[in-house]
């Protein structure tokens, strides 16, 4: 039997490094694709929560994180495949450099063979812009650069020495001008997020779309061949409703926001019943059987989570009541007896946890590991600029990808798992399924690299 397979324009945008503007390029011509009536799926390469929030705002369309270490190979090929058979043009948006990381945005592209344009901001160089896009085409031989586009192009003279200087096998695929007004804003671990910003980013996007289309990029990428994805040879792993008549509460708004599609999808293909609730604003919880609460920005809101008393109170009886609650950095800190702001003012938070939180500037932490659950292991990352001092002992550590040191903690306290660990569920369904299930599992820790999922 033959695989499927669906045949799609695809354009993966890449850069040499952060900060070039990959987003704003990405948003913009997904905008002005999407004012065409075009159906355009974005995918963004990594454990990102915030960018894809632009992007979805952008096309109209989700966005799926994409992994190949934490998500599986199998995952990212059924998503490609499932999005060619919809869509009239895919768009990759690659992290960091084209080659950092381990997986890199240039192994996503090579692997499923996307053509790769170089975003590049071009302040302050002319001929140099060409030199560095020539050494990244160069740099490995299973990738394919479309070409470049200049990013914050001073005038059509600077367009004209930066096209004069590339080779003829990198084509300038267009000069975006230097204006304010098509950049997205600057975000530090992502402070603007951007239902926050609706307006402001739809102004952006308008803009970036007229921009793109008078520097001809629509033309440059009707020279581009369609590529064929084909599905998985290995099926996923089918999805049993194991969770059916169960209802899960999930904290989602301003405070906690930081949540994969996948997982919320995941959690439905199981059987479950999502109720979303807000620890900011609303008074109780909805009727559910297990809560998760995400990451996200605690911290800006403590002083309106220290002040939401009954949804506090109706917190701590859920807990009390010895009902599964899965919290993930945000959701920890919430956990926590206190958080200590960036204003140092502290607040007090729930106390389902022993152990206080605090904000510590722009020191970070951050990085792709393992959480190894008593359910079983289930791959994530972690993010986080704040620290938990005072907590319990844990139960483990997340399982570093390249290091040996014990990672993030893992705490269990009755039904509370708390971490700091973002968790992607769809690497291990039968895990989270039992996190969130009934009965309280009674497995030991597994320490084996057999994961029961196919994303491996």
């Amino acid at each position: 039997m033959s695989t499927p397979t669906a045949r799609c324009p695809a354009l993966f945008i890449a850069a040499p490094a952060s900060g070039q503007g990959k987003t704003t390029v990405t948003a913009g011509l997904a905008r002005l694709l999407r004012n065409q009536g075009k159906v355009v799926r974005v995918f963004k390469t990594g454990p990102d929560y915030l960018d894809p929030q632009i992007l979805a705002q952008a096309s109209g369309q989700p966005v799926d994180q994409l992994d190949l270490w934490m998500a599986g190979e199998a995952y990212c090929r059924q998503r490609f495949y499932d999005a060619a058979c919809e869509a009239d043009l895919i768009l990759v948006e690659g992290a960091m450099g084209l080659f950092d990381g381990e997986p890199s945005s240039a192994d996503l592209a090579a692997l499923f063979a996307i053509p790769m344009a170089i975003v590049m901001d071009v302040k302050g160089m002319a001929q140099t812009a060409a030199a560095l896009v020539s050494g990244l085409a160069s740099f490995r031989d299973d990738i394919y650069i479309a070409g470049l586009v200049a990013n914050a192009c001073g005038s059509q003279r600077h367009r004209e020495l930066i096209e004069g200087a590339l080779p003829a096998t990198i084509p300038l695929l267009a000069a975006v001008p230097r204006d304010p007004d098509l950049a997205l804003p600057e975000r530090h671990l992502g402070l603007v997020q951007a239902a926050e910003i609706r307006e402001d980013l739809e102004a952006r996007f308008e803009a970036g779309a007229r921009a793109l289309e008078a520097a001809g990029l629509l033309e440059a990428l009707a020279a581009l061949p369609p590529v064929t994805f084909a599905a998985p040879q290995e099926q996923l792993a089918a999805v049993k409703p194991v969770l059916k008549g169960r209802t899960i509460g999930v904290a989602r708004d301003a405070a906690f926001s930081f949540i994969y599609q996948a997982n919320l999808d995941l959690l439905e293909q199981m059987g479950a019943t999502l109720r979303f609730f807000s620890p900011l604003t609303d008074s109780r919880l909805p009727q559910c059987d297990a809560l998760w609460l995400p990451g996200g920005y605690p911290e800006l809101h403590a002083l309106q989570l220290a002040n939401n008393s009954a949804m506090r109170s109706a917190i701590e009886a859920f807990y009390r009541a010895d009902k599964p609650i899965l919290a993930e950095c945000g959701g920890l800190l919430y956990c926590l007896e206190t958080l200590t702001d960036y204003d140092d003012i502290t607040h007090p938070m729930l106390g389902l946890l022993p152990g206080q939180g605090a904000m510590r500037g722009r020191r970070g932490c951050q990085g792709m590991q393992t959480a190894e659950l008593p359910e079983g292991p289930v791959r994530g990352h972690a993010h986080h600029r704040s620290m938990a001092e005072g907590t319990p002992e844990p139960i483990a550590h997340g399982r570093r990808q390249r290091h040996p040191a014990p990672g993030e903690a893992i705490y269990r306290q009755n039904r509370l798992t708390a971490t700091y660990l973002h968790l992607f569920f769809p690497n291990n369904p039968d895990a989270v399924a039992r996190l969130f299930s009934a009965s309280p599992a009674h497995c030991e820790l597994q320490h084996s690299e057999a994961f029961t999922h196919a994303a491996q």
